[in-house]
């Protein structure tokens, strides 16, 4: 909903101009000999759609998100939880955050999974006479191993009851083919993820059930290609394993040809025991409400087959980047601010929820949580998992968002990661970052995640965006 919005001089503001950024009021002489005491420097109020041109301008001048990235991305990579590269990135954000100059920063310790890839995976539809036709595979997070080549016939399906309704010699002894494709026809790629996933996350065990020996599932995008999309799966005693967009139509294909053909996979995937990892966290105590928390923040961890840049490299950056920006700019909050990394949202959200807990036991009182977990796209405003009238009351901000196209203010999806602070410390709302998302599942899980598909300027504007919401919200309160 879009209201008209009056744009406030903030009397006694919220969020204060800083002491260097503050002009001294002139006073007249007084007519005795002594001169008089000198004035007290007071603080300019500004406007709020001052202000955010002044965080604006900081991000986009003199912005940190895109060179951080870089360092996350370069210097440490993919970074699976319990992975010895999440541990160096546990270490680069404390560093990073000490670096910014903030209050406070500190660990939260967690006991995250720790599942190995192991060796390349390689698939195979092999036909009449053994002629074989490689198509590219990897292991879903959490798969066991294949126990060296596995080889057997193929049945493919689109939906849990279609598989259901089988006969079980149809099934037992197969690879379950689950090849539900994206519906193109929605225009949010985030909704036909949605239609799409429960395959990748349900498809081994429920073929499990009706004694398959394997699960091959259609990549989780609308792009047409030769990357296979990661993800996890719930455990389940066969193995499971995405195949490529291309290899998927492929195998379609020839199955409609030879039903008879079968497929020859391999793969060295492991478990191993639960790792110690971290949550890291930043803040910025509050001037004068420091008991009401606004936390903003991003996962820390990867999957292993790229760089983890825009899942969730940018997210991470971007929580920082709002708390640096809001310093930089001069202003102080009122409300505490906290820039979260979280470990383990991948496979597991452990990170969110032992930060969720803590917050419960420490009786803490959240305002609101962000969460950047979209990519580091053009960004389009924020989507509200709230009460209608807290909607209301940020929507009627839409229009400071405007000059900046990122205005779009709905209801939506929070994120992975502070949905446990839902149940926990009842936070008023729990707030997406929406950016651009018709790339996003292009990449996604894939080893074409990777530092150079992330555009400075898109990922500064979205560190910016979420810096401005966090002014609003720690001057206005919810």
């Amino acid at each position: 909903m879009r209201t008209s919005f009056s744009l406030l001089l903030a009397a006694g503001l919220l969020l204060t101009a800083s002491p260097g950024q503050a002009q001294a009021r002139k006073k007249a002489k007084a007519p005795a000999a002594a001169p008089a005491a000198a004035p007290a420097v007071a603080a300019v109020p500004v406007s709020d759609s001052v202000a955010l041109r002044r965080i604006f301008d900081e991000a986009l001048l003199r912005g940190e998100s895109y060179d951080n990235l870089r360092y996350l991305t370069s210097n440490i990579g993919g970074r699976l939880s319990g992975s010895p590269q999440a541990q160096m990135a546990v270490e680069w954000g404390k560093a990073t955050m000490e670096k910014a100059g903030f209050d406070r920063v500190y660990l939260q310790e967690v006991m995250v999974p720790h599942w190995v890839r192991g060796g390349r995976e390689k698939g195979e539809i092999v036909g009449n006479k053994d002629k074989g036709i490689k198509v590219p595979v990897c292991a879903l997070g959490g798969s066991v191993s294949t126990g060296g080549k596995l080889k057997a016939g193929v049945v493919e399906v689109h939906s849990f009851d279609e598989l259901k309704n089988l006969p079980d010699d149809a099934v037992k002894g197969k690879f379950v083919f689950f090849n539900r494709p994206f519906n193109d026809a929605l225009i949010e790629p985030g909704a036909a993820y949605g239609g799409a996933v429960e395959q990748r996350a349900l498809g081994a065990a429920e073929a499990a059930k009706r004694g398959a020996v394997g699960a091959l599932v259609r990549s989780m995008s609308s792009a047409r290609d030769d990357n296979p999309h990661t993800g996890t799966m719930r455990p389940a005693t066969i193995p499971g394993a995405a195949i490529s967009t291309n290899g998927a139509d492929k195998l379609s294909q020839l199955l409609k040809a030879n039903p008879e053909l079968q497929f020859e996979l391999e793969m060295e995937c492991i478990t191993l025991p639960d790792e110690k990892s971290y949550n890291v966290v930043g803040e910025i105590k509050g001037s004068k409400f420091p008991q009401e928390i606004i936390t903003v923040g991003g996962h820390l961890d990867s999957w292993d087959l790229a760089q983890g840049a825009h899942d969730d490299g940018t997210g991470c950056v971007q929580s920082i980047e709002a708390l640096r920006l809001l310093r930089a700019a001069g202003f102080k909050p009122e409300r505490t601010i906290r820039a979260v990394l979280f470990m383990n949202e991948e496979n597991g959200a452990r990170g969110g929820t032992e930060y969720a807990r803590l917050a419960a036991q420490s009786k803490e009182t959240h305002v609101a949580a962000i969460e950047s977990d979209g990519g580091g796209f053009t960004p389009r405003g924020f989507g509200l998992e709230s009460d209608a009238a807290t909607l209301a009351k940020v929507a009627r901000w839409a229009p400071l968002f405007k000059p900046y196209n990122a205005d779009e203010i709905t209801a939506g999806h929070g994120g992975t990661d502070i949905e446990p602070l839902k149940d926990a410390v009842h936070p008023k709302a729990l707030i997406g970052y929406k950016c651009d998302s018709q790339r996003y599942f292009d990449i996604h899980h894939t080893a074409a995640d990777t530092f150079d598909k992330v555009n400075r300027r898109e990922l500064e504007l979205g560190g910016a965006s979420m810096a401005s919401l966090i002014y609003l919200l720690s001057k206005y309160g919810l």
